[in-house]
């Protein structure tokens, strides 16, 4: 059986704006589990990218619990949470996010230099990031030298210098052409299929389909869950089943 490392329950968030209370997300309750990749998908403004913030503890929910490895993250402090989010937790914006002034090679090995690794350590890691996603030759550019798609998979690799196992994806076609998403989408498929777990935001049915899970959300709910992987079906009945037992 795989194992459950992401899982929410009955989670709920809203924002204010002056005497307005808007509920973003509406008793949210899903799970995944180690090596799947799950796509979020829905309209604008149905909560997708709220909840994948929650997910990477880059913002906190009003009500519900939130688990990662079994761990209760609202027992967590601020310290704690930060070590979790840069050590298990790997993200790719859709705004790229690299910092103009950093090469490439910098760029990628920044998050591994917050974690306390030597120069070294980092370096070897980013060029072998860079491998992966076919950019060895990039390294020393700087990310406005690059095309968009180009600066995607940089984004990319910087999320996977970390080794953290799981990676949040938020709208990573949005600023690109159909080629250059579709590139994307292929790295992403493959990085999964060598065993990173993969979390993806998209308002795009095609990259959608290309995970193995999809939950749909409308208005904040989970609508629909549409299941590709028979195992990993087989995984989310046996869950649900023990949660009710």
């Amino acid at each position: 059986m795989n194992t459950e490392i992401l899982k929410i329950k009955n989670l709920t968030k809203s924002f204010n704006s002056g005497d307005q209370n808007t509920q973003v997300l509406k008793s949210i309750s899903l799970s995944v589990f180690d090596g799947e990749f799950v796509a979020i998908s829905g309209p604008s403004g149905c909560g997708k990218s709220t909840l994948l913030n929650i997910l990477g503890l880059l913002d906190t929910s009003d009500n519900g619990d939130y688990f990662i490895d079994g761990l209760q993250v609202a027992n967590m402090d601020s310290a704690q949470r930060a070590q979790i989010r840069g050590n298990r937790i790997g993200f790719v914006f859709q705004s790229f996010n690299l910092i103009d002034e950093y090469t490439v090679l910098e760029n990628i090995a920044l998050p591994l230099k917050y974690r306390g690794d030597s120069l070294e350590q980092r370096n070897a890691r980013a060029l072998d990031c860079l491998d992966k996603v076919g950019l060895s030759d990039k390294a020393q550019l700087f990310p406005n030298q690059l095309s968009g798609g180009q600066q995607q998979r940089i984004s990319i690799a910087r999320a996977l210098a970390g080794d953290s196992g799981i990676m949040l994806v938020d709208e990573p076609t949005g600023n690109l052409d159909s080629k250059n998403g579709d590139a994307v989408m292929a790295l992403l498929q493959d990085l999964n299929q060598q065993g990173t777990t993969i979390v993806l935001v998209t308002h795009d049915p095609r990259y959608a389909d290309m995970a193995n899970r999809t939950i749909h959300l409308r208005d904040g709910e989970i609508i629909d869950e549409e299941i590709i992987d028979e195992e990993i079906c087989d995984e989310t009945e046996s869950n649900n089943q023990a949660e009710v037992a």
